[in-house]
């Protein structure tokens, strides 16, 4: 059995306005985890995802290079506690 990990993902450079969002959405689902992303109003993008480990390093990884047009600059990852029941990858107003 795979174990899984939660994390909050923090993706710094030229993020927004990209489609980032669109695209984290997009590359989370078909890896297989949940969660959400959305902006931040200091323009990051946040991501907080749960799903199998292996998925979760290979997204962390994604969020490094990003969707074309996209400048990333640095990708904080932090473990977090796991939300419970979430299904899918919702894109979330700014916070």
């Amino acid at each position: 059995m795979s174990q899984y990990r939660s994390v909050e993902i923090v993706v710094r450079g030229r993020v927004q306005g990209v489609g980032y969002r669109a695209w984290a959405k997009t590359r989370a689902e078909a890896l297989g985890l949940s969660g959400h992303v959305r902006n931040r109003r200091e323009g990051t993008v946040e991501a907080r995802l749960t799903g199998p480990a292996e998925a979760v390093t290979a997204m962390v990884a994604a969020c490094r290079e990003g969707p074309a047009g996209a400048r990333v600059a640095d990708v904080g990852v932090a473990d977090i506690p796991a939300a419970a029941g979430e299904r899918g990858v919702r894109i979330l107003p700014t916070a």
